[in-house]
């Protein structure tokens, strides 16, 4: 029976030896466990603070490098507008260029062509005046005395000038 109830001085002493261990982890061990907790808290609440900050630099890299991506992308797309103006304003000017030089060789090779216009109804007029002056000295140095003369002259002359 001695198991289930312990003797009034056995109880003491225990009561005693429980109050003593208690009163020196009161005094001595709850201290240093509390700061120890406490600072073990103070240290995952500074290493939580500490991740969600690095979590917030990382969304900022991140929206800034899409700002990057995004500002480069601008870029290209200006890059490539400017490349396509400047395409088609070389292409227009080669195309007036083209006109231009066109409209010159048209207008040279008409002036070209009017000029040996002048210069073929030059001859003409040349040779139709020598021509006529050769059959006026012909005319002249023939006696004619009538006008069948004359017709016959003048036929055989014109049959003359269509032989050369």
């Amino acid at each position: 029976m001695d198991l289930l109830i312990p003797s009034t001085g056995l109880l003491f002493w225990m009561s005693l030896t429980f109050l003593v261990v208690l009163f020196i982890l009161w005094k001595f061990g709850f201290p240093v466990i509390t700061n120890m907790v406490k600072e073990r808290k103070a240290f995952i609440d500074d290493s939580l603070r500490k991740a969600h900050e690095a979590n917030e630099r990382l969304a900022n890299i991140q929206k800034e490098g899409e700002s990057i991506l995004q500002e480069a992308r601008e870029k290209q797309a200006q890059i490539l507008k400017e490349a396509a103006e400047t395409r088609e304003a070389i292409v227009t000017k080669a195309k007036t260029d083209a006109r231009v030089e066109g409209a010159r060789l048209l207008n040279d090779a008409k002036a070209e062509i009017e000029q040996e216009k002048k210069a073929a109804i030059a001859d003409i007029r040349k040779q139709v005046a020598t021509l006529s002056v050769e059959i006026a000295e012909k005319v002249l140095r023939q006696s004619l005395q009538g006008d069948k003369a004359q017709m016959d002259l003048i036929d055989r002359m014109l049959d003359d000038v269509n032989k050369k």
